[in-house]
């Protein structure tokens, strides 16, 4: 179950790939054997014999973007709720078995989608087949089970979000961004919301998504693909197919004015968020910002860590962060957290000054250079798993299509510094931005 900062920053940790020759990229995917079953449900098969292990993931077209008006959470309760139990395996069964089997089982829920996983023995992978396809359709949660993993979720948000202030933060910075996107609603919920959601509110959402049609099922690892085709034939392939849910697309407007978000909040640091509207893989330009955020603050050799951090240790912490595919457009983040003595309307004009310095001090070519090389380091370092090679897969499709993986190193080696300076006049000058401040509050003093 995902933290809210991790929902921000996993839609940009994972361009990854095999530990082959660059320049063989444009081969790898051709190893993909695409399917699709007779009740829609889509199958990618990516045999890797590099070590006896398989990763099994099902990626569903539904994220908090598609959850109905007040009933923020849903999606992601829902994902909590997918392991409550069947009819054919009792609540908890379901990861004990996984674990017995000497396997490792998740899930995680995003904007654009909810995705579960599990990674285990190859010679295991009918277990896990078997257990995925009977909850697709066959959750057996009564009215018990609901309100107590709502708690749980409630508690969850609490934790994590209401007792972090920084997380706080930027929920408060992308709930002011957006004016009628859904992105604006929080994964985890307004707890005002989570607190009204009914049992039948649950039913209905998972009825209307959780079906072979609105589904992708991946595998990669150790397996013949012939040997398994008859495996999800006899798993997922019986699975009745179902009316496929309408999706609305909401187009955002374009912000037409600055927003300022102010959060005082009992905290040590200070902490400022900037976000500027930007567009989303597949559009060109996301070639261009994935390096602007990589030479903005992509480790200690970044502008924002070498100057705030280091030379001038008025910061603890600095990022940028960018998600480079979402079904719709995002944010652009840089954020500074403060040292503890800093002003936070001081640190707000320095990270502002040194986004402004963009165009002033163009990247040099050294700062391109070291940026593109480590955005393909991580693509090739980080593929070590084939979780991994899963997870790119799902994501890809479930946002539109798993070949769109072969545009991202061309896309990237090809970005220019007339490319970064022409992204920075278009989405980061004018009053495209959202800022938000927190100011720490002393603890109340007890009597």
């Amino acid at each position: 179950m995902n933290k809210f900062i991790l929902s921000l920053l996993i839609a940009s940790l994972g361009f990854f790939r095999l530990g082959t020759p660059l320049k063989a990229q444009g081969s790898l995917w051709e190893r993909v054997d695409e399917k699709e079953l007779s009740n829609g449900m889509k199958v990618l098969l990516f045999p890797n014999p590099k070590a006896p292990v398989v990763s099994v993931q099902v990626w569903y077209k539904v994220g908090s973007m598609d959850e109905p008006l007040g009933k923020s959470g849903l999606a992601h309760l829902t994902e909590h709720l997918m392991f409550r139990g069947t009819r054919k395996y009792g609540p908890k069964q379901f990861s004990r078995i996984i674990q017995k089997n000497g396997g490792q089982d998740n899930a995680f829920t995003g904007r654009d989608y909810t995705a579960y996983f599990e990674n285990l023995a190859s010679d295991r992978l009918a277990i896990a087949l078997d257990l995925e396809a009977d909850r697709m359709t066959g959750l057996a949660v009564d009215e018990e089970k609901f309100r107590t993993e709502n708690l749980v979720v409630r508690e969850e948000r609490r934790l994590r979000v209401k007792d972090d202030p920084s997380a706080s933060l930027f929920e408060e910075v992308i709930a002011a961004a957006y004016k009628s996107h859904p992105y604006k609603r929080p994964i985890t919920g307004w707890m005002e919301d989570l607190e009204e959601l009914t049992h039948e509110d649950f039913l209905s959402f998972y009825r209307t998504y959780y079906q072979p049609g609105n589904a992708t099922l991946v595998i990669a690892g150790d397996f013949q693909p012939d040997a398994v085709l008859p495996l999800i034939e006899k798993t997922f392939g019986q699975i009745p197919p179902g009316p496929l849910p309408r999706r609305y697309r909401i187009k955002e407007p374009p912000q037409e004015t600055e927003k300022r978000v102010v959060l005082r909040r009992e905290a040590q640091l200070p902490y400022v968020v900037t976000a500027f509207h930007v567009p989303s893989f597949p559009h060109p330009d996301a070639f261009a910002l994935e390096v602007m955020s990589q030479i903005l603050a992509g480790g200690k050799s970044s502008r924002l860590y070498h100057k705030l951090v280091y030379q001038e240790r008025i910061a603890l912490e600095v990022g940028a962060d960018y998600a480079f595919s979402s079904k719709d457009p995002f944010l652009f983040f840089l954020y500074v957290q403060g040292m503890p003595d800093q002003d936070p309307q001081k640190l707000e004009e320095r990270l502002l000054r040194e986004l402004e310095d963009w165009e002033k001090s163009p990247p040099t070519e050294e700062e391109m250079e070291r940026a593109k090389n480590q955005i393909e380091a991580s693509f090739v370092f980080s593929q070590d798993s084939v979780f991994f090679q899963a997870h790119l897969l799902g994501k890809f499709q479930t946002l539109g299509s798993w070949k769109d993986l072969e545009a991202f190193l061309p896309g990237i080696r090809s970005v220019t510094v007339s490319d970064l300076l022409r992204v920075y006049r278009t989405y980061f000058k004018g009053k495209n931005k959202t800022v938000g401040v927190l100011i720490p509050q002393s603890p109340p003093k007890e009597n």
